[in-house]
């Protein structure tokens, strides 16, 4: 999620020069898919629901379209020693997957930062690219990142990036209309775990926040390591704020946050964006710290793109019934992006004339109304989902309780 220069980017893609579009494989055969995401640390628990959803989508197909097998091959993004994504990993996933010319699909990243990496290596080797979980605008969309982006992703000129997740220039601005609609707020304190995911969403929120009239009294960017925040409470506290908004993840301290918010006194409303919508959320900051207290004060509140697994309508609901039967647990929010994101792709390569990369890469891009568990939604010419799906949930009793939708709901197909 760190910012980098085009400089960096361009030494971590360099070797991507080396590789060419995949070759015609023969009829029939086996065609790789491979998911890059990171399997290591906290986000582990929502990451093995997404590949779960990857390989409901394959299974769901028995392994194989027409002819051909389907091979999937889940890696693992993250290192130990970060306990996170890695950008040296997730650069060696891009630049093996771009020298496979067996694989057709490469199904990630989870963390917007990583995608930056990634994203000019299997461009280069013209392979197609879904994001199950990237939120971040500057990907795909001019003119709301850094000025050289999305250009800087795309060294040939071409689009081979897709995600069927919305992003967060509609998320920032949700969680800015429910902060002062839904709980009145005047005045907000917001911080950032200063990675490229956590600013860009507090940046929007700030920005949309101030235009509607509400005032930011404070804007700060954490360490994301530090093992307390007692000070920064501190100041918070001496702000006055009617609430706090974090642009972060669970893997960037999120919970220890809220932990020295609520044993510093700090008893306003936390808000917070997807990044924190999962279990881990909850384990590390413990539900004691989640709830409103007897004088309505607190909570937690959390933004997601999209509708949680219990809300889920028509084909969504049946994948949640069917993911509960095969692993006997609900899907955490992802898990059904990561199917969306197969499914497509699965799709895509039964609609190619031919199964190399290119004519897949064609078939993605050309998805219009495709119908699944997330409703019927088409990629537009950024590679943007069209489902602009948001939604605000809580936490009752140590679990997540949807609050309310918001946004552009996709046709449902009950």
């Amino acid at each position: 999620m760190i910012r980098r220069t085009a400089s960096i980017v361009a030494a971590l893609t360099g070797a991507a020069f080396l590789f060419a579009a995949a070759p015609v494989p023969g009829d029939g055969g086996t065609l790789k898919i491979v998911s890059s995401l990171p399997r290591t640390g906290s986000a582990n628990s929502q990451t093995t629901s997404m590949v779960n959803g990857i390989k409901m989508a394959i299974e769901e197909r028995g392994g194989k379209v027409d002819d051909w097998t389907i091979s999937y091959e889940d890696w693992d993004d993250a290192s130990p020693q970060k306990g996170n994504w890695d950008p040296a990993v997730e650069a060696a996933n891009a630049n093996k997957a771009a020298a496979d010319t067996q694989i057709v699909g490469y199904i990630g990243t989870y963390n917007s930062g990583a995608s930056k990496i990634a994203m000019p290596i299997l461009n280069k080797a013209g392979l197609v690219m879904i994001s199950p979980g990237n939120t971040y605008p500057g990907l795909t969309k001019p003119g709301t990142g850094e000025p050289n982006e999305p250009r800087i992703y795309r060294p040939s000129g071409k689009i081979n990036y897709f995600r069927v997740v919305p992003t967060d220039d509609i998320q920032g601005a949700v969680a800015a209309e429910f902060c002062m609609k839904d709980l009145s707020a005047k005045k907000a304190f917001v911080l950032h775990d200063r990675e490229l995911y956590g600013k860009g969403i507090a940046d929007v929120f700030k920005k949309t926040s101030e235009g509607a009239g509400m005032q930011i009294v404070g804007f700060e960017g954490i360490d994301s390591k530090a093992s307390n925040y007692r000070s920064l409470v501190t100041k918070i506290r001496a702000a006055n704020p009617d609430v706090v908004f974090y642009g972060g993840t669970t893997q960037t301290n999120a919970a220890q946050i809220l932990k020295d918010l609520r044993a510093g006194g700090c008893k306003v409303p936390f808000v917070s964006p997807d990044g924190t919508f999962e279990e881990a959320y909850i384990e590390a900051a413990g539900k004691e710290n989640m709830e409103r207290d007897e004088k309505g004060g607190g909570g937690v509140y959390i933004t997601f793109g999209g509708l949680p697994a219990k809300e889920l309508k028509g084909e969504g609901a049946e994948f949640v019934k069917r993911y509960m039967a095969k692993f006997g647990k609900e899907p955490e929010g992802y898990a059904v992006y990561g199917y969306e994101a197969a499914r497509v792709l699965l799709d895509a390569i039964d609609r190619a004339d031919t199964k190399d990369r290119a004519a897949i890469l064609a078939a993605v891009a050309a998805t219009k109304d495709f119908t699944g568990p997330l409703g019927t939604w088409s990629f537009d010419l950024n590679g943007d989902t069209t489902n602009r799906t948001m939604s605000v949930n809580t936490v009752k009793n140590g679990k997540f309780e949807f609050v309310k939708a918001s946004g552009t709901a996709p046709a449902q197909d009950h």
